[in-house]
C-alpha cells in the first residue's frame, strides 16, 4: 500500500489540514494519508502547545469519518527530539509492506537541506509537495522524487486559530464542527498565549 505521510503538531488540527490530506487520498497514487501527530518541537515554544494526548485526540475526531485517513502517535514513542529520518527508518522496519512517501509544503521542501540526513530522505523516499502557484525558489523542486501538486491551500495557521481562541473569538469555520465543539466544551486555548 502506497501511505503518505503528513507530519505536523496540529496544533490544532482545521479545516486546512484536511484539505491539504484529502486532495493527496483523492488525486495522487496515495491509498492512505497517515497524520503523524508530533510531539514537542524543540524549535516551538511548549507552553502554547496542548498535551500531546489532547491534540492526537483532535486530530482522530476531525479524521475519523474518513476511511483513507489513519491517525499515528508513533513519533510519541520514538526518542526525542524526533528527526523525520529516524521515524522513517522505524515505520519502514514496522510496515515493509507500505511505501511511504512524505506529504509537505512548499516551505518544507526549501529548508529540507537543514533536515537530519536530508540525501537518504530524498534519496530513499518520494515527496508530494503542496504548492501555492508560486515558483518554488529550491533546485529540490526538479529531483526525481520531488512531485510538485497544486493544491487548494488555505491561508489559515494553527497560531492564528489559538490567538483567535485566547482572545475569545470565533474560529468556528476554521476547524472541523466536532473539533470546534471539543474544543470550546474542554476550553483549550482559552489562557492568553504568545504567538
Amino acid at each position: 500500500m502506497k501511505v503518505g505521510l503528513f507530519f505536523g503538531s496540529f496544533n490544532p488540527v482545521h479545516i486546512g489540514h484536511l484539505v491539504i490530506a484529502n486532495f493527496m487520498a483523492e488525486n495522487t497514487d496515495l491509498q492512505k494519508v497517515w497524520f503523524v501527530v508530533s510531539p514537542h518541537n524543540p524549535l516551538k515554544e511548549k507552553k502554547s502547545l496542548l498535551k500531546d494526548a489532547d491534540r492526537l485526540h483532535l486530530v482522530r475526531l476531525a479524521t475519523e469519518d474518513n476511511t483513507k485517513f489513519k491517525v499515528s502517535d508513533i513519533e510519541f514513542k520514538l526518542p526525542q527530539p524526533s528527526y523525520t529520518i529516524h521515524t522513517l527508518t522505524y515505520l519502514k522496519e514496522k510496515f515493509p509492506q507500505h511505501e511511504f512517501v512524505l506529504i509537505m509544503g512548499s516551505d518544507n521542501l526549501e529548508s529540507l537541506e537543514k533536515w537530519k540526513n536530508y540525501e537518504i530522505i530524498l534519496r530513499d523516499y518520494e515527496i508530494y509537495v503542496y504548492s501555492r502557484a508560486e515558483k518554488l525558489k529550491t533546485p529540490l523542486a526538479n529531483h526525481a522524487h520531488v512531485k510538485i501538486f497544486e493544491v487548494p491551500v488555505m491561508d489559515i495557521s494553527s497560531s492564528e486559530i489559538r490567538k483567535l481562541i485566547s482572545e475569545k473569538k470565533s474560529v468556528r469555520y476554521l476547524l472541523p464542527e466536532i473539533v470546534y465543539e471539543e474544543i470550546k466544551t474542554r476550553k483549550f486555548y482559552r489562557k492568553t498565549i504568545t504567538v
